[in-house]
């Protein structure tokens, strides 16, 4: 069955200012039913999941057992919540999504990248955004706005861990141009905002909106 909604994801390293362009489409889609969500998380089943995954105490967790655990985290969260969503004509507004497991856990932790790729699509049943938006910024001023955070597992891995992992996501950028819409987080807000909802609107008419 066709997916009658829009699915767009919001992507980039710690520090990008996801949270804000997010809050900031929130307003955008105001008329509209939207599914807001977060990965890991946003089931009962998944957020379970996500107090393992960042839990600073849970330093034993390797690499692949990371990438299991987010991905069961997904698979619950595209059957429980997404899939229905969009085939009710929701739009579907992620902080995070399937290319976070290959700038993380592939280009950032160093596993197999088809590995992960197929993982992604058994986890999905290959469900991809109709358009993601990576934020991209320096990984030392992502940093800096995060430094009142109180860091979290995956937070604590410094700064070259952050450097690999936007290299991935501008590596898949370039992969998959026609989906991935890079924008730079390094402007002001409202610039990004309004270079968000540009990219938005240049495809919405194709999902049928009226």
């Amino acid at each position: 069955m066709e997916n009658k909604g829009l699915f767009i994801s919001l992507e980039g390293i710690d520090g990008c200012g996801k949270t804000s362009v997010k809050e900031g489409l929130l307003q955008y889609f105001s008329k509209f039913p939207v599914l807001s969500i977060r990965e890991p998380g946003g089931t009962l089943i998944s957020e379970k999941i996500r107090e393992i995954l960042l839990d600073e105490k849970n330093q034993e967790i390797t690499a692949r057992t990371e990438a299991f655990l987010y991905a069961a985290a997904r698979s619950q969260l595209v059957e429980e919540l997404i899939r229905p969503a969009l085939l009710q004509g929701k739009i579907v507004l992620a902080d995070r999504y399937l290319d976070s497991t290959i700038a993380y856990q592939g280009y950032g932790r160093g596993l197999d990248l088809g590995f992960l790729t197929t993982l992604n699509q058994l986890c999905t049943s290959g469900l991809k955004p109709h358009l993601t938006l990576l934020l991209d910024i320096d990984p030392a001023e992502g940093q800096r706005r995060k430094k009142k955070d109180i860091p979290d597992r995956l937070e604590k891995e410094g700064i070259e861990f952050q450097s690999r992992v936007r290299e991935g996501y501008l590596k898949i950028a370039r992969q998959e141009s026609e989906r991935i819409k890079l924008l730079d987080a390094g402007k002001d807000f409202k610039e990004v905002l309004q270079e968000a909802i540009e990219y938005i609107e240049d495809i919405w008419p194709a999902r049928g909106r009226a």
